[in-house]
């Protein structure tokens, strides 16, 4: 490509398409770093594609060169395939110090909110690791953390439409009065772009207006999809066994611990004032028909194809 484009990992996927479409819209050239350039919706955007090869540090290097900004949304959800979070932290090491030797001008990093390299959960210390390599990278550097991101494309939320679209009874951990802070992938597209543009390094979170209950959130996906099962509120280890049931039944990963504690401490909601503008409720009236017509596979998005 010629000089002045930016790389996105992932912009197939979900985070890295919002971010890829945004930044094709603002008229910028992209390229994406994927190792699934036919998943299904790839030929809607229109991306140069190379491939994401830690094993081949050389050719990262040549995909990056040139680039202005690097937009790196690379992550693993949980283990799997052989892959587990130490794997991704060696990855993201490989990332940096090629995007540093490819003499990428900055580089944006997609995190979590509420990162903590003394979490006792994997996930959540394993993205604390990644933005220490970040910004020891030797590169300008801006760290996005967003909270609990939907919008097209969406798991997590699509999944729970759908459970209420077929299951008897909807699971809720505990009562469900723990928070989380949705924000649309939308937001968090501008937020990185915008992050992109600061003269210096920052650290920012990205999450939406509203900040509502877990069982608000279930309730509000109900009425969207206007269904209104039984809901059994069931302790966490309960609630894993029965998301492990359903997983068997799908043959996906619908729920692993480190995600529900995760959830149940509320690290899924910012302290920082939200920089998004979008509320769920909109978007779930907008996408209602649509919304858990289909359940949406972890497993097939990121190993199967």
């Amino acid at each position: 490509m010629e000089p002045g484009f930016d790389v996105v990992t992932g912009a197939f996927s979900y985070t890295g398409r919002f971010i890829a479409r945004r930044l094709l819209a603002g008229g910028r050239r992209v390229r994406t770093l994927t190792n699934h350039p036919d998943r299904p919706g790839a030929q809607e955007i229109a991306v140069d594609v190379a491939p994401l090869q830690f094993t081949d540090r050389a050719a990262l290097v040549e995909s990056l060169r040139g680039a202005d900004v690097f937009y790196n949304t690379y992550w693993v959800r949980f283990r799997h395939s052989g892959i587990d979070f130490g794997d991704a932290i060696a990855n993201t090491r490989i990332l940096m110090s090629a995007a540093a030797e490819a003499g990428v001008r900055k580089v944006v990093h997609i995190s979590v909110s509420n990162p903590s390299v003394d979490s006792h959960l994997d996930y959540y210390a394993g993205k604390a690791r990644t933005e220490e390599i970040v910004r020891e990278s030797g590169l300008p550097w801006a760290i996005v953390r967003p909270t609990l991101i939907f919008g097209p494309g969406d798991i997590l939320i699509n999944n729970i439409a759908w459970l209420l679209r077929n299951m008897p009874v909807f699971v809720i951990p505990e009562r469900g009065t723990y928070r989380v802070q949705p924000v649309a992938g939308d937001d968090v597209a501008e937020i990185a772009t915008w992050a992109a543009n600061q003269a210096e390094n920052v650290v920012v979170d990205a999450a939406g207006p509203e900040i509502i209950s877990y069982a608000e959130l279930v309730s509000s996906v109900a009425v969207a999809v206007r269904r209104r099962p039984r809901f059994l509120f069931l302790p966490p280890a309960l609630t894993l066994m029965a998301a492990d049931v359903v997983g068997l039944f799908v043959r996906d990963v619908v729920l692993n611990r480190q995600e529900l504690q995760g959830l149940m401490l509320e690290l899924l909601v910012s302290h920082e004032a939200p920089r998004g503008k979008q509320r769920l409720d909109d978007w779930l009236l907008m996408s209602a028909e649509s919304l858990g017509s289909s359940y949406a596979s972890e497993l097939d998005r990121h190993f199967r194809w």
